[in-house]
């Protein structure tokens, strides 16, 4: 039995939990699930939409998975993704971008991990007002932030059997800032073996609009790639769309203590309740997590479930073309595991 954090979130994070949670059971993973409440439910009575008692759930069992919380745009509150990332030092974002056969998209055969570093970066929330007349944000890159991400980089692209390792950056116009990422990123891959001319892996970089266009001209020809967490965020949306978009792609939070697992997508409070939301996503995710904890079995299945349940193409939700509701979905890929067992 484990003891997990779970956070549903807001609009659709109900539903897409509550199936997650049953997948998760079918596979035969017992889980104490820990549900605190965060995002735009408690606002009022907490005056944040992440109260204590969440970063001290999750600091006691160790491991959260939360679905998608509403962050306001241009006002209001800062991302609780963020601040929960910085106050639990979880400095490895890692969003897997794969494709399913019989999901309709641009490409077949995708597979390639975007590693963001998670806490710094302009994302550091560096920030002043110059009156009314302009706003300055500071892009933050340090050594020891660098050193860390790609060291962990570099063990993924090896734990992984991949064989390029890119550093994605523009150092070319940000020649101190990412110039620096850049520098750390040949150190550390040569510390770990991994160089330029290698035979059986290699590594290389590339500048960040060269690689938004490559990823979708070739984008088969990447398999890791590194960078800070600007472009991370930007590139793995654009990852997500190559292979059916952000219904199915997974998110990792990783530190040294913590992990956190997550759906990319956000709250979609037009569909919520409706009964129709994609758990495509946080049951990916959840995959992620059971690996994280040791549950290579259960992943397994759940994997090989998804994969039947696309490849027949006769039970998906409406957002990758289907008609199915989330609970027919749900009810699907939970008797493809069954089946399996």
């Amino acid at each position: 039995m484990y003891d997990i954090t779970l956070i549903p979130g807001d609009g659709i994070g109900l539903e897409v939990t509550e199936s997650m949670k049953k997948v998760v059971e079918t596979a035969g993973v017992e889980i104490n699930w820990e549900e605190m409440i965060a995002g735009e439910k408690v606002i009022d009575k907490y005056k944040t939409p992440l109260p204590e008692y969440v970063i001290e759930s999750i600091k006691k069992n160790k491991i959260a998975i939360k679905g998608p919380i509403t962050t306001p745009v241009g006002k209001g509150f800062r991302s609780v993704n963020v601040a929960l990332r910085k106050e639990l030092n979880l400095y490895a974002n890692v969003r897997p971008i794969k494709s399913f056969d019989g999901i309709k998209s641009r490409y077949s055969d995708i597979d390639f991990t975007i590693i963001r570093e998670n806490t710094e970066d302009l994302y550091a929330g560096i920030e002043h007002k110059i009156g009314d007349y302009a706003g300055e944000s500071i892009k933050l890159i340090t050594r020891d932030a660098s050193e860390r991400i790609v060291d962990f980089a570099c063990k993924y692209t090896k734990d992984n059997d991949y064989k390029r390792l890119s550093c994605v950056h523009k150092a070319n116009i940000m020649k101190i800032s990412d110039g620096l990422f850049l520098k750390v990123f040949d150190e550390i891959c040569n510390k770990n073996g991994i160089t330029r001319d290698g035979e059986d892996i290699y590594c290389d970089d590339v500048i960040v609009d060269a690689a938004a266009m490559n990823l979708v001209l070739n984008p088969e020809l990447f398999n890791v790639l590194v960078m800070p967490n600007l472009y991370g965020d930007i590139l793995s949306d654009l990852g997500a769309g190559l292979v059916g978009g952000l219904g199915i792609i997974p998110s990792a939070n990783i530190g040294k203590d913590y992990a956190i697992f997550e759906a990319v997508h956000g709250s979609a409070p037009q569909i919520a309740g409706k009964g129709i939301a994609n758990p495509t996503a946080i049951i990916q995710s959840a995959v992620m997590m059971l690996r994280y904890i040791g549950e290579h079995k259960a992943a397994i299945l759940i994997e090989n479930g998804l994969k039947k349940i696309f490849k027949e193409g006769k039970v998906i939700t409406v957002d990758l073309g289907g008609n199915a509701s989330t609970k027919e979905f749900t009810d699907e890929l939970c008797r493809i595991i069954k089946n399996s067992i």
